[in-house]
């Protein structure tokens, strides 16, 4: 890029005297897994969940006017317990979209180690109060403070931008989606593993509170293990890593697609913002899809879990360095979109197992290949001191895809079928392949 391009240059920490290698990544990485475990642990849980809390007032209400929009559709059909699904995790995403500029700016203002303590006690309260959720109504409660705690995965993300230097980004926002796809895929996993106990037979723990244990108590408090883990863990070994500036940070609660950072960051985030909203509406339909057309039990789909998270993880925390080393940033999420876009109409096409598992391993692959580039190029073009706020408009995005992704593929599942959200993802793609591969292209040549 050129000086008068518009472009801020690229991070390289310097207002931080200690040495980054010497930085421990394992909490924040850990803090980043569990918001999308946060996000994603309740998805194969949606059919006990409304088991468990029928004849609530208020589920009966969402459900009556959920199957207003087609009564010719049953108040127990499955494509309304999947649309049903859909709105309730769009409320936890659509809290990250509001909140992830205000953490990553606030981290910005008062540094990540105290934004980090502060949302990991809120998703750690969150998790409780799912664990004994007596009521639906005491459920959203726990998944709405979830979504607001959730949006420090800008603020952890920026962290990994301060403690890994500029050539380096690539291998720290690696990292970073290999604990993004790990917890994605392994949220389902380990719901569907811990519900098989079930202590709701214990009934209410104080007659009359709303308080109870449910079938998914066992799972929820499981994550509050995970997150009281975390704590300690940031509390004993992670330092402040916000690089050291005399200037005070506006605090940001403005969502944008970055444009005050130049073309470059503009366009990434746009093409962020397309990507997950395709990949979402596959992350969320994918257990209905093999449940109706494969009879997959919730051990087999957990196990579906398990095997992409693997992929995700052994590409994203050592390939995707090496792929960005040789091709470069941009041609990496490219390709690896493409891998995304064959992994989908695979999907589309599947009837048999050998035909699903075909299809998960360019998906699995060229997702692990795809997101953390996108996040790498964000990051490498902004300042140090704007890590926070960059990161913050960059997750902000992702979560504004993940709250109305599933909830338009849960839609045309619903009414065009199970094959209609993975053609319709595929198609959506040539979107943000022209962006990297084209707009972002022209600009680097007119810079």
């Amino acid at each position: 890029m050129s000086a008068d391009s518009g472009e801020t240059p690229p991070a390289e920490n310097s207002g931080d005297s200690n040495p980054p290698a010497k930085r421990p990544l394992g909490a924040i990485l850990l803090t980043l897994f569990l918001d999308l475990v946060g996000f994603s642990i309740i998805f194969p849980l949606f059919p006990a969940i409304l088991d468990s809390y029928r004849g609530d007032a208020l589920l009966e209400g969402l459900l009556t006017f959920l199957q207003s929009l087609s009564p010719e559709i049953g108040i127990d059909d499955p494509r309304l317990v999947t649309l049903f699904g859909g709105v309730l995790g769009s409320i936890y995403s659509l809290l990250q979209f509001l909140l992830s500029p205000f953490w990553g700016s606030l981290s910005d203002r008062i540094g990540r180690r105290p934004v980090l303590l502060i949302t990991i006690s809120v998703n750690m309260l969150a998790a409780l109060l799912w664990a004994f959720s007596g009521t639906f109504t005491l459920l959203v409660i726990s998944r709405v403070l979830a979504g607001i705690a959730g949006g420090n995965i800008a603020t952890a993300t920026a962290a990994v931008a301060d403690v890994t230097p500029g050539k380096e980004r690539a291998r720290g926002m690696g990292l970073v989606g290999a604990a993004f796809g790990l917890g994605f895929i392994l949220g389902p996993a380990i719901g569907g593993y811990l519900s098989i106990f079930d202590i709701s037979a214990n009934g209410e723990l104080i007659a009359g509170s709303g308080f109870a244990y449910t079938p998914f108590s066992v799972a929820a408090l499981g994550v509050v293990l995970l997150h009281f883990i975390n704590l300690l863990w940031i509390l004993k070994a992670l330092p402040e890593t916000r690089p050291a500036t005399t200037e005070p940070r506006p605090l940001n609660f403005q969502v944008s697609l970055g444009s005050r950072w130049g073309e470059t960051v503009r366009q990434t985030n746009l093409a962020n913002l397309i990507y997950l909203l395709s990949f979402s509406g596959m992350e969320f339909t994918l257990a209905f899809l093999v449940r109706q057309r494969l009879d997959f039990g919730t051990t087999e789909t957990a196990t579906m879990f398990v095997v992409i998270g693997v992929l995700l993880a052994i590409v994203q925390g050592g390939l995707t360095r090496r792929l960005a080393q040789t091709w470069g940033p941009q041609k990496t999420a490219v390709r690896g979109m493409v891998l995304v876009i064959i992994g989908l109409c695979g999907i589309a096409m599947t009837h048999e197992n050998w035909q699903l598992w075909t299809s998960l391993i360019p998906l699995s692959v060229g997702a692990a290949m795809a997101m953390p580039m996108l996040s790498t190029i964000v990051s490498t073009s902004v300042s140090a001191e704007e890590q926070g706020a960059a990161m913050g408009v960059f997750r902000s995005l992702g979560s504004l895809s993940r709250a109305i992704g599933p909830f338009i593929a849960a839609i045309m599942y619903w009414k065009l079928g199970p094959s209609a959200p993975y053609f319709a993802a595929a198609l959506l793609l040539v979107l943000p392949l022209w962006l990297l591969s084209g707009g972002l292209a022209r600009k680097d040549r007119i810079s």
